[in-house]
């Protein structure tokens, strides 16, 4: 077995990875990278799910918001992010009203809050997002430079904003404290907190500040805050990233599995049966701590990753009908769409879900990619009028794999997420889903164990592992003690130092 030798190699082909490869690469190092599936992207894809029905599906990641722009601009890559007009629409859960944000009609939306009651939470509201706008801008344009101490970053978002108690509001204080004293509505609240929630398994009022980190994970994203629908699929945007990096003239190496890294930081990887083996001067590895513990033959260490949540992904004949019956679904489904996701709600299903049972009704949120982006659509489904939905199910963690046979889990939070959107529709989602060319519903659910064994991800955690651990998006390198020049990748390691002690992250 032939030893080869390069500059950097890259371990995993996931969007960060292939950031890496194309800067490091157009900075003039010989640079490979090492991909254990045959597809580039890891968990942004774009994939023709159901036999015969030519839809590609953002199978796992669906929207983008951590992507700076500066990124985009160095790399010359070919993106294209659309807005979506409404922010959200929940259904008031026993009711035939619900919460409608549009982002483009203020009065529509002041309506929308006194109808249901919160009249009061609308000044609020606006006064709420006012400050994670400010703190977005403060904070996100910091996420491609050099990392900040927990001081100087306190001291930044003061300086910036002019507002001396934000860092506490949103990130010493529990943030579901915070949503109590601000808002007054069950509903209200809710939505708010669901940004804490995604894929994070906490209560309401967290005293760990988990949700606080997952909070502002989404509501910094491009210094707005915004999750925009990328045109053509999240595929699109791991395709460019793959054209970019081999125009920068790294080597990607696809059905390559790794199977150890030394501490001299020679990688073997096995490709077709056979064993090679890469000296490199730097090894990047885009994948989970556990997984590099593994690599390099370490125990694991802290806490075990735990993800909570299931996605579902579908394809539909058309929208259903709405049990509101004064809204259309195209401004229900055109954003953000939250079922029995009530503060209440919320706080219930996760005692339930820490007690090992599955809650009932499970909290969802559904994205309609298609209403916004059409070209995922052939051209004759968009014709017939059909649309993609992908679920979100919140507080369905990994433990409950524990108790459960992986299949039966499946069908279980598959039916969990049907009746939890059926709760709000007036029809059986049934009739309006499409059935692929073996005449079986478009309809798959992913579980956290589905996730760990398709990408790799420990426990299905989104985070790569426990955010109170390592930093879950960064990519980490294997470098000399004295080397003062490592790469971060965007939004790499902010949201895990809110709770670190004020010193130079290493």
């Amino acid at each position: 077995m032939s030893t080869q030798h390069a500059d950097v190699v890259i371990v995993g082909g996931g969007h960060n990875g292939l950031t890496a490869a194309a800067y490091l690469a157009g900075a003039g190092l010989s640079v490979r990278v090492l991909e254990r599936l045959d597809e580039w992207g890891g968990a942004a894809v774009s994939q023709q799910t159901f036999d015969g029905v030519e839809a590609r599906l953002s199978r796992y990641s669906y929207l983008v918001s951590l992507l700076p722009q500066k990124i985009i601009d160095d790399l010359s890559l070919p993106i294209a992010l659309a807005k979506r007009r409404y922010s959200s629409y929940t259904p008031v859960p026993g009711e035939t009203t619900g919460l409608l944000i549009d982002k483009e009609d203020e009065a529509v939306t002041r309506e929308s809050f006194t109808k249901i009651g919160a009249a009061d939470d609308y000044v609020a509201w606006n006064s709420f997002y006012g400050s994670t706008s400010a703190l977005a801008k403060a904070l996100f344009p910091s996420v491609t430079d050099p990392l900040l101490t927990r001081s100087e970053a306190r001291d930044h978002v003061t300086a910036v904003t002019g507002d001396s108690g934000l860092w506490d509001r949103f990130i010493e204080n529990p943030i579901g404290d915070t949503i109590e004293q601000t808002f007054q509505n069950d509903v209200v609240r809710g939505v708010v907190l669901t940004d804490g929630l995604i894929g994070t398994f906490a209560s309401n009022n967290d005293p760990n500040l988990d949700a606080n980190k997952c909070f502002l994970y989404h509501v910094i994203g491009g210094g707005t805050g915004d999750w925009d629908v990328p045109i053509g699929g999240m595929g699109a945007v791991s395709g460019a990233l793959v054209q970019a990096a081999r125009d920068a003239g790294a080597t990607l190496i696809s059905g390559a599995s790794v199977t150890a890294i030394t501490e001299n930081k020679e990688v073997t990887y096995t490709q077709d049966g056979e064993s090679h083996t890469i000296a490199a001067r730097y090894v990047l590895v885009n994948a989970a701590p556990r997984e590099l513990d593994a690599l390099r033959g370490r125990s694991e260490q802290g806490p075990a990753p735990e993800g909570a949540q299931v996605k579902v992904n579908m394809v539909l004949q058309r929208l259903p009908k709405l049990k509101d019956s004064s809204l259309s679904p195209e401004a229900a489904f055109g954003g953000t769409f939250h079922i029995n996701e009530t503060w209440s709600q919320l706080q219930t299903s996760f005692d339930v879900a820490e007690a090992g049972s599955l809650p009932d009704p499970l909290p969802c949120e559904i994205y309609c990619h298609s209403l916004t982006d059409p070209s995922i659509l052939s051209p004759e489904l968009q014709e017939s009028g059909a649309h993609t939905l992908t679920v979100f199910g919140l507080h369905a963690p990994h433990r409950l794999t524990q108790t459960r046979d992986n299949d039966a889990l499946r069908h279980e939070l598959h039916e969990a997420v049907v009746a939890s959107l059926s709760s709000v529709l007036a029809e059986p989602l049934e009739d309006v889903l499409m059935r692929d060319a073996h005449g079986e519903l478009c309809i798959e659910t992913k579980t956290t164990q589905d996730l760990e064994e398709a990408l790799g991800l420990p426990g299905g955690n989104i985070f790569h592992g426990p955010s109170n651990g390592p930093s879950s998006k960064m990519t980490r390198i294997l470098a000399p003690p004295n080397n003062a020049g490592v790469w971060r990748p965007w939004m790499t390691e902010f949201c895990s130092v809110v709770q670190a002690q004020d010193e130079e992250v290493p």
